[in-house]
């Protein structure tokens, strides 16, 4: 069996609940996150800010930090990694439901795994895929205008599509032009407004997050929003949160996983990312083998990962409930890593993923414990 997970309890805060609070804030009801009714609601995603990464960093983010408080962290869906997270922060749904199950999931329909973020294509339909309505076509129904905002070369992505139905798409190129962008809409009236920040989860993937240059980018950030605090009209709320928190992992710590033929006989795919594979086997491989390679896999790397099969996961509530439909976006075996290593097949032929430093996806604390920074209206007393 594989080592106790770290499942958060049943209702503990999550991602999912934030952008719907603010929405419900807006119309003045209650709402997952008790917050206070305003005028207009802005909701900040900063890639790759976790929990721990704005703590140990606090000297550099001194308005950020000094809101942050114990009961300010929430809990990010797993696997802790971009379209899965932003995916449930706009529908409101754990991944099971709405199917961006990870960064790169099986398409078995088509014998493929693919990319959420950027694998769009004939065969993998934005409308399609993702089918539910987001948190911005209820604000529209509602009488809510909806506006997200972020970087231009994202405004017609198969992935913006897939998530962020529903809203206004504003382009800024850079984060002050984002920020501009929102005191353009909030100033024209009420509104809930999504802006997403990229450059520090970009940043450490390229030079990990205890870079100077990643430093550098948070106390930007964190200027940016202290003054969006200062400028933005009275009533308005304010939350800054993540997707996912940042482990840096160097290279002496990555574990080749096409080194050991024993533990890729009889996988067809390896689909997730380097610290949450996913493993598509064989379909004609008998189950006494699927046993006995999920058995190998914990032999071998038990001792600093999750090993589960699917049925595994899935029973553990891993992706929340399961729709039926995304039952095959599931991987056989989920190897997500607990130690600081991240998990390559130099077998691949692109392998440029090997010089992330910065790297996500597992269900450690560092990796899915994210802030949710509250001001302006949404300020606790």
């Amino acid at each position: 069996m594989p080592a106790m997970l770290p499942v958060p309890a049943d209702g503990a805060p999550r991602l999912t609940g934030v952008l719907g609070s603010a929405l419900g804030s807006l119309h003045g009801r209650p709402n997952p996150l008790d917050l206070p009714r305003a005028e207009s609601a802005v909701v900040v995603l900063v890639d790759g800010l976790g929990a721990a990464n704005l703590r140990g960093r606090a000297g550099h983010a001194r308005f950020l930090a000094a809101r942050m408080s114990k009961r300010d962290v929430i809990r990010t869906v797993f696997p802790s990694t971009t379209a899965a997270a932003i995916a449930s922060f706009a529908t409101g749904l754990m991944p099971g439901v709405h199917g961006l199950m990870g960064f790169r999931v099986p398409d078995r329909a088509n014998d493929r795994v693919v990319n959420q973020l950027s694998g769009w294509d004939d065969r993998m339909v934005p409308e399609q895929w993702q089918r539910h309505p987001t948190v911005f076509d209820r604000a529209v129904e509602t009488g809510v205008r909806a506006v997200a905002i972020g970087g231009t070369r994202y405004a017609t992505s198969g992935f913006t599509r897939a998530v962020l139905r529903g809203a206004e798409y504003r382009s800024g190129a850079k984060v002050p032009d984002r920020f501009a962008e929102a005191l353009r809409v909030i100033g024209e009236g009420p509104a809930l407004v999504y802006v997403y920040v990229s450059e520090l989860d970009q940043i450490a993937h390229a030079h990990g997050w205890e870079s100077d240059r990643w430093i550098a980018a948070l106390e930007a950030l964190d200027a940016e929003v202290a003054a969006f605090e200062r400028r933005m009209p009275r009533g308005t709320g304010l939350l800054v949160t993540a997707d996912h928190g940042v482990v840096d992992v160097p290279a002496h710590r990555h574990v080749f996983i096409d080194a050991t033929p024993a533990l890729v006989e009889g996988v067809r795919h390896v689909a997730g990312e380097p610290r949450c594979l996913g493993l598509v086997l064989e379909p004609d491989l008998s189950d006494a083998g699927r046993a006995a390679l999920l058995e190998r896999w914990r032999a071998a790397e038990g001792e600093r990962a999750w090993v589960l099969s699917a049925d595994e996961a899935i029973a553990a509530g891993l992706y929340g409930e399961l729709d039926p439909v995304n039952r095959d976006r599931v991987a056989d075996i989920l190897v997500a890593a607990r130690a600081g290593i991240a998990y390559y097949d130099r077998r691949e032929a692109d392998r440029r993923g090997e010089e992330m430093i910065g790297q996500h996806g597992s269900l450690t604390d560092d990796e899915t414990r994210i802030p949710l920074v509250r001001a302006g209206a949404y300020a606790r007393g």
